[in-house]
């Protein structure tokens, strides 16, 4: 069954921020050696956000909706662009970025319940638990923004008091380096002389 893709070339996903008691949080090591991000993946045409979340769960990190509590998720769908480099020119839809509902779930149980040798094809090899706000800073750049957003929103179900104060590293590490203007390109010989005459 394929993922579905809306008209503007979003792709409908689910991602799973995962927290202890403790506050910190869940960061897999995907399996291609592309990094750390939370779990997540694409919603079916036929499941709703949380059905697609608990499929997830359990592809990606072995997990039972017995072993979790939900504790809160987005009010809306929060979206990224991919890329250019990561856009696939010739894929029917064509998928220009994601668009995310973010569940919070508590986990319950023991870190032994974690397994990724559900399916053929692990997500991730490795994992750690690392405070609230480190995986903005440890995502692939292109995602730092939706990441931001999603803690930003999640917290409040997280923390009674609200999220954590962000680290030094916040605003240089979220906000995306500035774009060079374009350059403009000389007018024509003549053209500037001609529309004074």
């Amino acid at each position: 069954m394929t993922d579905f893709i809306d008209a503007e070339g979003f792709r409908a996903n689910v991602a799973i921020v995962l927290i202890r008691d403790a506050g910190d949080v869940f960061l897999g090591g995907r399996s291609d050696g592309r990094g750390w991000q939370f779990p997540q993946g694409g919603v079916r045409p036929d499941e709703s956000a949380e059905a697609a979340m608990f499929r997830e769960l359990r592809e990606e990190v072995g997990l039972e909706p017995a072993d979790v509590e939900i504790l809160g998720a987005t009010r809306q769908w929060l979206r990224y662009r991919l890329p250019r480099q990561y856009v696939r020119r010739r894929s029917t839809p064509l998928c220009i970025g994601q668009k995310q509902r973010w569940f919070l779930l508590r986990m319950l149980g023991d870190d032994d319940r974690l397994r990724f040798d559900v399916t053929s094809q692990p997500e991730f090899d490795s994992w750690r638990w690392v405070d609230y706000w480190s995986p903005v800073r440890e995502v692939i750049y292109f995602k730092r923004s939706v990441y931001a957003r999603a803690l930003e929103e999640l917290g409040s179900h997280a923390f009674p008091g609200g999220p954590p104060p962000r680290p030094d590293w916040w605003l240089e590490t979220v906000q995306p380096p500035p774009r060079r203007p374009r350059r403009r390109r000389p007018a024509p010989r003549g053209a500037v002389e001609a529309a004074g005459s």
